[in-house]
Protein backbone atom coordinates (compact mmCIF):
# COMPACT_ATOMS: atom_id res chain seq x y z
CA UNK A 1 0.00 0.00 0.00
CA UNK A 2 2.70 2.76 0.88
CA UNK A 3 4.70 1.66 -2.24
CA UNK A 4 1.44 2.51 -4.50
CA UNK A 5 0.91 5.91 -2.48
CA UNK A 6 4.31 6.43 -3.40
CA UNK A 7 4.04 6.00 -6.74
CA UNK A 8 1.25 7.68 -7.22
CA UNK A 9 2.65 11.22 -5.15
CA UNK A 10 5.72 10.50 -7.83
CA UNK A 11 3.41 10.66 -10.63
CA UNK A 12 1.51 13.57 -9.45
CA UNK A 13 4.25 15.63 -8.52
CA UNK A 14 5.97 14.82 -12.15
CA UNK A 15 2.51 16.46 -13.88
CA UNK A 16 2.69 18.96 -11.73
CA UNK A 17 6.33 20.06 -12.99
CA UNK A 18 5.62 19.47 -16.25
CA UNK A 19 2.60 21.77 -16.03
CA UNK A 20 4.59 24.01 -14.75
CA UNK A 21 6.89 23.82 -17.43
CA UNK A 22 4.40 24.19 -20.14
CA UNK A 23 3.06 27.37 -18.34
CA UNK A 24 6.70 28.66 -18.31
CA UNK A 25 7.42 27.95 -22.29
CA UNK A 26 3.64 29.19 -22.67
CA UNK A 27 4.74 32.87 -21.09
CA UNK A 28 7.80 33.37 -22.92
CA UNK A 29 6.34 32.55 -26.53
CA UNK A 30 3.81 35.40 -25.30
CA UNK A 31 6.18 37.85 -24.21
CA UNK A 32 7.99 37.49 -27.65
CA UNK A 33 4.73 37.64 -29.86
CA UNK A 34 4.03 40.60 -27.09
CA UNK A 35 7.48 42.50 -28.06
CA UNK A 36 6.56 42.03 -31.45
CA UNK A 37 2.93 43.42 -31.70
CA UNK A 38 1.41 45.56 -34.00
CA UNK A 39 1.43 48.97 -32.54
CA UNK A 40 -1.69 51.08 -32.31
CA UNK A 41 -1.52 54.88 -32.63
CA UNK A 42 -4.05 57.12 -31.81
CA UNK A 43 -3.39 60.70 -34.20
CA UNK A 44 -5.68 63.52 -32.93
CA UNK A 45 -5.46 66.11 -36.18
CA UNK A 46 -6.26 69.61 -36.63
CA UNK A 47 -8.59 69.49 -39.25
CA UNK A 48 -8.62 69.71 -42.89
CA UNK A 49 -8.10 73.86 -43.03
CA UNK A 50 -5.59 73.74 -46.09
CA UNK A 51 -3.63 71.71 -48.42
CA UNK A 52 -0.71 71.36 -46.38
CA UNK A 53 -2.89 69.67 -43.52
CA UNK A 54 -4.66 67.19 -45.84
CA UNK A 55 -1.39 66.42 -47.54
CA UNK A 56 0.32 65.51 -43.82
CA UNK A 57 -3.15 63.57 -43.17
CA UNK A 58 -2.57 61.61 -45.95
CA UNK A 59 1.71 61.71 -45.14
CA UNK A 60 0.46 59.86 -41.38
CA UNK A 61 -1.99 57.53 -43.35
CA UNK A 62 0.11 55.87 -45.27
CA UNK A 63 3.37 55.35 -43.45
CA UNK A 64 1.33 54.08 -41.03
CA UNK A 65 0.22 51.24 -43.10
CA UNK A 66 3.79 50.80 -44.65
CA UNK A 67 4.93 50.45 -41.14
CA UNK A 68 2.20 48.10 -39.79
CA UNK A 69 0.66 50.66 -37.18
CA UNK A 70 -2.57 50.32 -36.49
CA UNK A 71 -4.13 53.92 -36.82
CA UNK A 72 -6.69 55.49 -34.67
CA UNK A 73 -7.51 59.12 -36.60
CA UNK A 74 -9.74 62.06 -35.73
CA UNK A 75 -10.45 65.02 -37.15
CA UNK A 76 -10.88 67.93 -34.63
CA UNK A 77 -11.99 70.56 -37.45
CA UNK A 78 -9.86 73.14 -35.89
CA UNK A 79 -11.17 72.65 -31.93
CA UNK A 80 -9.37 71.97 -29.15
CA UNK A 81 -12.18 70.74 -27.24
CA UNK A 82 -12.43 67.72 -29.68
CA UNK A 83 -8.96 67.85 -29.65
CA UNK A 84 -8.71 66.75 -25.79
CA UNK A 85 -11.73 64.37 -26.40
CA UNK A 86 -10.03 62.22 -28.88
CA UNK A 87 -6.77 61.80 -26.10
CA UNK A 88 -9.20 60.88 -23.45
CA UNK A 89 -10.46 58.33 -25.88
CA UNK A 90 -7.31 56.79 -27.03
CA UNK A 91 -5.99 56.70 -23.18
CA UNK A 92 -9.47 55.00 -22.70
CA UNK A 93 -8.72 52.60 -25.41
CA UNK A 94 -5.13 52.19 -24.07
CA UNK A 95 -3.09 52.91 -27.20
CA UNK A 96 -0.11 52.23 -27.39
CA UNK A 97 1.14 55.65 -27.86
CA UNK A 98 -0.68 59.28 -28.89
CA UNK A 99 0.23 61.83 -31.42
CA UNK A 100 -1.28 64.93 -32.32
CA UNK A 101 -0.64 68.49 -33.65
CA UNK A 102 -2.40 71.07 -31.18
CA UNK A 103 -4.65 73.38 -32.68
CA UNK A 104 -3.37 75.86 -30.16
CA UNK A 105 -0.56 76.10 -27.93
CA UNK A 106 -1.90 76.25 -24.40
CA UNK A 107 -4.33 74.28 -22.16
CA UNK A 108 -2.99 70.78 -22.66
CA UNK A 109 -1.33 69.98 -19.33
CA UNK A 110 -4.16 68.16 -17.80
CA UNK A 111 -5.08 65.92 -20.52
CA UNK A 112 -1.31 64.79 -21.60
CA UNK A 113 -1.04 64.33 -17.53
CA UNK A 114 -3.87 61.40 -17.86
CA UNK A 115 -2.00 60.14 -20.42
CA UNK A 116 1.26 60.43 -18.59
CA UNK A 117 -0.25 58.47 -15.57
CA UNK A 118 -1.39 56.05 -18.43
CA UNK A 119 2.07 54.98 -19.57
CA UNK A 120 0.98 55.94 -23.04
CA UNK A 121 3.64 58.38 -24.84
CA UNK A 122 2.39 61.24 -26.61
CA UNK A 123 4.68 62.87 -29.99
CA UNK A 124 3.67 66.27 -30.83
CA UNK A 125 3.34 66.78 -34.48
CA UNK A 126 3.82 70.10 -36.35
CA UNK A 127 2.64 72.12 -33.38
CA UNK A 128 4.08 72.69 -30.25
CA UNK A 129 2.24 73.16 -26.68
CA UNK A 130 3.22 75.74 -24.18
CA UNK A 131 4.13 74.11 -21.30
CA UNK A 132 6.50 74.32 -18.25
CA UNK A 133 6.32 70.91 -18.09
CA UNK A 134 8.44 68.99 -21.13
CA UNK A 135 7.83 65.44 -19.36
CA UNK A 136 4.06 65.82 -20.39
CA UNK A 137 5.91 64.68 -24.36
CA UNK A 138 8.00 62.77 -25.38
CA UNK A 139 9.17 64.16 -28.57
CA UNK A 140 8.32 67.34 -31.01
CA UNK A 141 8.28 66.84 -34.53
CA UNK A 142 7.97 69.41 -37.01
CA UNK A 143 9.28 72.66 -38.78
CA UNK A 144 10.96 75.59 -37.14
CA UNK A 145 8.47 78.39 -37.08
CA UNK A 146 10.27 81.33 -36.07
CA UNK A 147 13.01 80.25 -38.72
CA UNK A 148 10.42 80.53 -41.44
CA UNK A 149 9.10 83.82 -40.39
CA UNK A 150 12.68 84.69 -40.73
CA UNK A 151 13.01 83.85 -44.12
CA UNK A 152 10.13 85.75 -45.16
CA UNK A 153 11.16 88.77 -43.52
CA UNK A 154 14.75 87.98 -44.87
CA UNK A 155 13.69 88.40 -47.94
CA UNK A 156 11.05 91.18 -47.65
CA UNK A 157 13.75 93.13 -46.78
CA UNK A 158 16.54 91.68 -49.87
CA UNK A 159 13.94 92.78 -52.49
CA UNK A 160 12.58 95.98 -51.32
CA UNK A 161 13.61 99.65 -51.55
CA UNK A 162 11.91 102.68 -49.99
CA UNK A 163 8.95 102.82 -47.78
CA UNK A 164 6.60 99.99 -47.64
CA UNK A 165 3.24 99.26 -46.27
CA UNK A 166 2.48 95.22 -45.07
CA UNK A 167 -0.35 93.67 -44.23
CA UNK A 168 -0.57 90.19 -42.35
CA UNK A 169 -2.61 87.09 -42.90
CA UNK A 170 -2.22 85.47 -39.69
CA UNK A 171 -2.86 82.02 -39.31
CA UNK A 172 -5.51 80.59 -35.98
CA UNK A 173 -4.84 83.00 -33.45
CA UNK A 174 -2.76 81.14 -30.58
CA UNK A 175 -1.90 78.49 -32.51
CA UNK A 176 2.26 77.82 -32.35
CA UNK A 177 2.63 78.54 -36.48
CA UNK A 178 0.58 81.64 -36.46
CA UNK A 179 2.81 83.22 -33.11
CA UNK A 180 6.19 81.83 -34.57
CA UNK A 181 6.03 82.92 -37.97
CA UNK A 182 4.82 86.71 -37.09
CA UNK A 183 7.92 86.97 -34.41
CA UNK A 184 10.26 85.59 -36.99
CA UNK A 185 9.04 88.20 -39.41
CA UNK A 186 8.58 91.30 -37.30
CA UNK A 187 12.63 90.19 -36.28
CA UNK A 188 14.29 90.30 -39.49
CA UNK A 189 11.84 93.71 -41.39
CA UNK A 190 12.94 95.42 -37.36
CA UNK A 191 16.29 95.76 -39.50
CA UNK A 192 14.25 98.26 -42.20
CA UNK A 193 12.30 101.01 -40.03
CA UNK A 194 10.96 101.79 -43.18
CA UNK A 195 8.78 99.04 -43.61
CA UNK A 196 5.30 98.78 -41.54
CA UNK A 197 2.74 96.25 -40.63
CA UNK A 198 -0.28 98.58 -40.97
CA UNK A 199 -2.77 95.78 -40.63
CA UNK A 200 -2.60 92.31 -39.36
CA UNK A 201 -5.56 89.70 -39.14
CA UNK A 202 -6.44 85.70 -38.61
CA UNK A 203 -7.84 84.23 -41.82
CA UNK A 204 -7.70 80.99 -39.77
CA UNK A 205 -5.08 79.32 -42.25
CA UNK A 206 -8.16 78.81 -44.44
CA UNK A 207 -8.49 80.53 -48.25
CA UNK A 208 -11.84 81.83 -47.59
CA UNK A 209 -10.64 83.21 -44.52
CA UNK A 210 -7.44 84.66 -46.45
CA UNK A 211 -10.33 86.24 -49.00
CA UNK A 212 -12.43 87.91 -46.53
CA UNK A 213 -9.57 89.86 -44.27
CA UNK A 214 -8.20 90.89 -47.46
CA UNK A 215 -11.04 92.15 -49.23
CA UNK A 216 -11.07 93.80 -45.73
CA UNK A 217 -7.54 94.95 -45.57
CA UNK A 218 -8.10 96.99 -49.26
CA UNK A 219 -10.72 98.65 -48.41
CA UNK A 220 -8.94 99.99 -45.01
CA UNK A 221 -5.44 100.14 -46.70
CA UNK A 222 -5.65 100.78 -50.39
CA UNK A 223 -1.77 101.68 -50.69
CA UNK A 224 -0.57 98.37 -49.08
CA UNK A 225 2.35 97.20 -50.86
CA UNK A 226 2.91 93.60 -49.64
CA UNK A 227 1.24 90.64 -48.48
CA UNK A 228 2.89 88.11 -46.29
CA UNK A 229 0.35 85.20 -45.67
CA UNK A 230 1.37 82.68 -42.60
CA UNK A 231 -0.03 79.66 -45.26
CA UNK A 232 -0.45 79.07 -49.33
CA UNK A 233 -4.45 78.86 -49.00
CA UNK A 234 -4.46 82.61 -47.28
CA UNK A 235 -2.36 83.66 -49.95
CA UNK A 236 -4.53 82.35 -52.99
CA UNK A 237 -7.19 83.46 -50.89
CA UNK A 238 -5.89 86.91 -50.82
CA UNK A 239 -5.05 86.71 -54.54
CA UNK A 240 -8.64 86.41 -55.28
CA UNK A 241 -9.46 89.61 -53.07
CA UNK A 242 -6.80 91.19 -54.94
CA UNK A 243 -8.28 90.42 -58.72
CA UNK A 244 -11.51 91.50 -57.42
CA UNK A 245 -10.23 94.67 -56.22
CA UNK A 246 -8.60 95.69 -60.01
CA UNK A 247 -5.20 95.16 -58.83
CA UNK A 248 -2.32 92.39 -60.26
CA UNK A 249 -1.34 90.02 -57.68
CA UNK A 250 2.40 89.48 -57.37
CA UNK A 251 3.14 92.95 -59.27
CA UNK A 252 0.88 95.58 -57.70
CA UNK A 253 1.33 93.51 -54.50
CA UNK A 254 3.89 91.06 -54.26
CA UNK A 255 3.00 88.29 -52.50
CA UNK A 256 4.94 86.07 -49.39
CA UNK A 257 3.26 83.11 -47.87
CA UNK A 258 4.80 79.72 -46.09
CA UNK A 259 4.17 76.15 -47.09
CA UNK A 260 4.62 75.24 -50.66
CA UNK A 261 1.77 73.13 -51.38
CA UNK A 262 0.95 72.42 -54.91
CA UNK A 263 -1.75 75.03 -55.61
CA UNK A 264 0.67 77.51 -54.02
CA UNK A 265 3.91 76.23 -56.09
CA UNK A 266 1.55 76.85 -59.46
CA UNK A 267 0.18 80.62 -58.14
CA UNK A 268 4.27 81.23 -57.59
CA UNK A 269 5.11 79.78 -61.05
CA UNK A 270 2.79 81.88 -62.60
CA UNK A 271 4.26 85.24 -61.32
CA UNK A 272 1.10 85.71 -59.00
CA UNK A 273 2.67 85.09 -55.88
CA UNK A 274 6.74 86.17 -55.05
CA UNK A 275 8.06 84.21 -52.58
CA UNK A 276 7.30 81.00 -50.92
CA UNK A 277 8.58 79.30 -47.62
CA UNK A 278 8.38 75.72 -47.35
CA UNK A 279 6.95 73.91 -44.66
CA UNK A 280 7.18 70.11 -45.31
CA UNK A 281 3.91 68.45 -44.53
CA UNK A 282 5.24 64.75 -45.13
CA UNK A 283 5.94 63.95 -41.56
CA UNK A 284 4.53 60.37 -41.66
CA UNK A 285 7.75 57.96 -42.09
CA UNK A 286 9.42 60.00 -39.08
CA UNK A 287 6.85 60.32 -37.01
CA UNK A 288 5.98 56.43 -37.42
CA UNK A 289 10.20 55.78 -36.41
CA UNK A 290 9.58 57.81 -33.58
CA UNK A 291 6.72 56.17 -32.60
CA UNK A 292 8.44 53.04 -33.04
CA UNK A 293 11.24 53.50 -30.06
CA UNK A 294 8.92 55.78 -27.88
CA UNK A 295 7.04 52.54 -27.24
CA UNK A 296 9.97 50.35 -27.27
CA UNK A 297 11.36 52.52 -24.59
CA UNK A 298 14.56 54.00 -26.50
CA UNK A 299 15.54 57.61 -26.03
CA UNK A 300 14.46 59.92 -28.52
CA UNK A 301 15.87 63.34 -28.95
CA UNK A 302 13.12 65.68 -27.64
CA UNK A 303 13.23 68.24 -31.09
CA UNK A 304 13.45 66.90 -34.38
CA UNK A 305 13.53 69.71 -36.85
CA UNK A 306 12.24 69.13 -40.47
CA UNK A 307 14.99 70.01 -43.34
CA UNK A 308 13.03 72.77 -45.28
CA UNK A 309 13.84 75.29 -48.50
CA UNK A 310 12.85 78.45 -50.36
CA UNK A 311 11.25 79.12 -53.41
CA UNK A 312 11.05 81.85 -56.19
CA UNK A 313 8.85 81.82 -59.36
CA UNK A 314 11.53 80.08 -61.52
CA UNK A 315 12.58 77.24 -58.60
CA UNK A 316 8.69 76.66 -58.47
CA UNK A 317 8.90 76.08 -62.02
CA UNK A 318 11.39 73.22 -61.98
CA UNK A 319 10.45 71.93 -58.79
CA UNK A 320 6.42 71.42 -59.88
CA UNK A 321 6.74 68.18 -62.09
CA UNK A 322 7.98 65.91 -59.07
CA UNK A 323 6.26 67.71 -56.60
CA UNK A 324 4.33 65.22 -53.91
CA UNK A 325 1.91 67.82 -52.34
Amino acid sequence: MLKKIATSVSVLLLATLTACGSDSTSSKDGDSGGAGKKITMGFAQVGAESGWRTANTKSVQQSAKAAGVELKFSDAQQKQENQIKAIRSYIQQKVDVIAFSPVVETGWDAVLLEAKRARIPVILTDRAVDSDDDTLYETFLGSDFVKEGEKAGEWLVENTEGPVNVVELQGTTGAAPAIDRKKGFEEKIAARPDIKIRASQSGDFTRSGGKQVMEAMLRSNPDVDVVYAHNDDMGLGAIEAIKAAGKKPGKDIKIITVDAVKDGMQALADGEINYIVECNPLLGDQLMDLAKKVVAGEKVPKRVVTEETTFTPEQAKKALPDRQY
